[in-house]
């Protein structure tokens, strides 16, 4: 096994196991992982723009993301976006370009598993309907918790997992689990054929090729928080 790793929120856990290997999709120019993590943070901020503005120069949208207008000149170039000088790039354009990019012009199957107070608050998230991420289904092992519905969303026996997961073609995954059930669950997504998780367990997980991991650590978050207050 290979030596693993401590990931901060927004970085890329690519974690193994020797029982199965999933092939990388051939990507044409890959995008570089920190001009992928600006992207939806450019989109983000064409949102709130007004919208009777019909373009945006690199200044201007530098200056709301929160980096320079050359950095925001280069991430936008992998995407195949330009600008016109002296006027700035078409909003509607830049955010198809955006979209496009990101894998956002299809909907998304997502999978909660973990039917406590975490798992229901995502369910409940408001926001991935609007970027195209389809909540189709949430497990849980608790028998008290499994036939209850969560915002029109039965929750289901883990058992059924591999199963619902193939018959809803479910491409990503949040797992809401205690730690200690966070490696096996990931374990079986992955076995089912998720290639995408989003890990909110204090867990780190096993790499595997070709899958990616998003973790996501609210008490690290805190403690990196905490020690720039000791700063003040």
């Amino acid at each position: 096994m290979r030596a693993l790793r401590t990931c901060r929120k927004g970085e890329t856990e690519n974690w193994g196991d020797s029982r199965r290997h999933y092939p990388r999709l051939a990507v044409k120019n890959p995008i570089p992982s920190a001009t992928v993590s600006r992207l939806p943070v450019y989109l983000r901020c064409l949102s709130d723009l007004p919208t009777t503005q019909m373009t945006c120069s690199s200044d201007q949208l530098g200056t709301i993301a929160g980096v320079n207008s050359a950095q925001v000149r280069k991430d936008l170039s992998y995407i195949d976006a330009h600008g016109v000088r002296g006027v700035g790039y078409d909003i509607d354009e830049l955010r198809r370009e955006l979209r496009r990019a990101l894998g956002l012009m299809k909907s998304h199957a997502v999978a909660i598993i973990g039917a406590g107070n975490l798992g229901t608050a995502l369910s409940n998230y408001p926001g991935f309907a609007g970027w195209g991420f389809e909540v189709k289904a949430m497990f849980d092992v608790d028998p008290s918790r499994v036939g209850e519905e969560v915002d029109g969303l039965l929750v289901e026996p883990l058992s059924d997992l591999e199963r619902i997961v193939s018959e809803r073609s479910i491409s990503i995954g949040i797992v809401a689990t205690p730690s200690h059930a966070a490696q096996d669950v990931a374990d079986r997504l992955v076995r089912a054929g998720v290639r995408s998780i989003l890990n909110f367990a204090p867990a780190i997980l096993r790499r595997m090729s070709g899958v990616e991991v998003r973790r996501v650590d609210l008490s690290t978050e805190l403690q990196i928080l905490a020690y720039y207050l000791q700063q003040d």
